[in-house]
């Protein structure tokens, strides 16, 4: 009977060396944080894991479409033909491209393709009123650069990651649908303003979510699976825009259904909320049973005895919580990473709009885009699994950077009125993709940068950056027109200087991610001491 009431445990202190108690059922407890729970009994990336990012990852989707529709609904008509029977009333033309209609007899000429195929051509968006055309997507970028931040204090502080990932799905969904019906090109800028900001919770949100999930040395591969899906929206437009390019209102109808239709039907019944944020928020059993429906899911069961450790028991009393802005070296920390982030979101976006400068048809051209964004998403993931995150996020900026300058070699200017040569296109198309994979793996970085109690937050200021340096991508295309040289050269030296500001980045491939600033703090002290020691004795 005695012996029936006795269990060997094994309670891990870290991943090289473990040690077996024998206890008693009824006295002892095995109190583990969540990541060597996930190590040691859940599994670092199970079919429970993957079934949870792979749900989680399709929000992507709306969040890219929701960003690039407007290179369809917002289209420079491509021409206009005369409608008069008598040429001279049209200047004596029967039709040229969209710079050529100041000065015509209104009623004397339409657009080809329709009086509703976008927004430009349905209120005349063009000649004293052209300036009016970049309303929209600048409007759009500011809101995703106020909700970045809005979304980023909720989720940490009160919805959690998937109530956050909810409401920023279901107003994407409202707000689209309510485009669609804009009256006019103020009331449309408003509600891309309002649509930026409804759906900029959806890519932080989710990245945070997939990565929570799993262990440590997946947490790179997961990060870059959610690309994928960005990309695969990004894709879908072309195919959704095409059947409804006499209309731009059809396209926002239509992907204002996905989010709505994903929020009900896949997201609330599916997703588990992050275990580490319930923890972080004394809600201990409910982080319990999600880890055990994770375990469950992979064939495992956890101990009777398991207790979570709560970092928020390790504050003394009377202690005050630190927060990110009052934590020095967490601040210092963050500028950093939302400087760097401002350089790749400026020649990651600066870039990318480089291709409406091609001489292809539009709908090509953006699936070329999308495409140059596979490999790149392709290698990062491979890279990731062996490389450092801050030696491959310099490199990748370097090289993008590098071949940005390159292509001042290759710019034939504005005298000339060719397009650039196929080898400035094959630089440019690796340098993005370097660019893209700086992109990627810096929003990897800043989730292992931080602790759970601010990581939502902290990747939103991330995205704040990246959006505010987004925001100026298109001025330099504009500049582009009557320098390309110049251009290329603040591209580049921009992401070379990205990839240097990583020298001040601590490394975090297969580090723990901590669950509070203070066990941070604590841990990653006693690391560098241990270093130290290490490299004394070596001497």
């Amino acid at each position: 009977m005695m012996e029936e009431e006795r269990e060997e445990l094994v309670v891990s202190k870290s991943s090289s060396s473990s040690v077996v108690v024998v206890v008693e059922k009824q006295g002892a407890k095995l109190e583990l944080t969540v990541d060597e729970v996930v190590e040691e009994y859940v599994g670092s990336f199970g079919f429970s894991q993957l079934l949870h990012v792979f749900l989680v990852s399709l929000a992507w989707i709306f969040g890219s479409q929701n960003t690039l529709v407007t290179i369809f609904s917002d289209a420079q008509p491509s021409a206009w033909t005369c409608t008069a029977t008598n040429a001279a009333s049209c200047g004596g033309s029967h039709g040229g491209d969209a710079s050529s209609v100041c000065g015509l007899v209104p009623g004397t000429w339409e657009w080809v393709g329709g009086n509703k195929s976008s927004t430009i051509v349905e209120w005349g968006l063009v000649c004293d009123r052209k300036f009016l055309a970049a309303l929209p997507s600048s409007l759009f970028f500011l809101g995703s650069l106020v909700g970045s931040g809005f979304y980023g204090w909720m989720a940490d502080a009160y919805l959690g990651r998937k109530r956050a990932i909810l409401v920023s799905c279901l107003l994407t969904s409202i707000t689209a649908f309510l485009t669609s019906l804009s009256p006019n090109i103020w009331l449309y800028s408003l509600l891309r303003f309002s649509n930026g900001f409804a759906r900029s919770g959806i890519g932080i949100c989710c990245l945070v979510l997939s990565t929570e999930a799993v262990g440590r040395k997946w947490r790179g591969q997961v990060g870059q699976y959610g690309f994928f899906f960005f990309t695969f929206g990004f894709l879908s437009l072309p195919l959704i825009a095409y059947p409804t390019r006499t209309c731009w209102r059809n396209i926002y109808q239509i992907i204002s259904l996905p989010p709505l239709l994903y929020s009900l039907l896949i997201l609330l019944p599916f997703v588990s909320e992050s275990p580490r944020w319930l923890l972080v928020k004394g809600r201990s059993k409910e982080a319990m049973d999600v880890l055990k429906i994770y375990a469950r899911l992979n064939g495992k069961k956890l101990p009777a005895n398991l207790v979570l450790l709560e970092p928020s028991a390790k504050l003394a009393e009377g202690e005050k919580e630190m927060n990110l802005w009052g934590t020095k070296w967490a601040a210092r920390r963050m500028v950093t990473v939302m400087t760097a982030g401002f350089g790749v979101g400026l020649v990651y976006y600066g870039v990318q709009l480089n291709v409406e400068n091609l001489d292809f048809n539009l709908y090509y051209s953006v699936a070329l885009n999308a495409l140059m964004e596979i490999p790149a998403v392709f290698i990062g993931s491979v890279l990731l699994s062996f490389m450092n995150r801050r030696q491959l996020f310099s490199w990748s900026a370097y090289i993008a950077g590098v071949l940005c300058i390159l292509c001042i070699v290759f710019s034939k200017g504005k005298a000339n009125k060719s397009k650039g040569s196929w080898a400035q296109l094959s630089i440019e198309a690796v340098g993005f993709m370097a660019a893209s994979t700086a992109f990627d793996v810096m929003y990897i970085y800043c989730v292992e940068l931080f602790p759970t109690n601010v990581r939502n937050f902290a990747v939103s200021l991330l995205r704040q950056a990246i959006m505010l340096g987004a925001s100026l991508g298109p001025v330099l295309v504009v500049l582009g027109r009557v320098s390309p040289a110049l251009s290329f050269l603040v591209f580049g030296v921009i992401s070379l200087f990205s990839g240097l500001l990583s020298i001040w980045l601590p490394e975090t491939k297969n580090a723990p991610l901590y669950e509070t600033l203070e066990q941070q703090e604590e841990e990653e002290k006693i690391n560098c001491i241990s270093k130290e020691a290490g490299l004394q004795l070596g001497k």
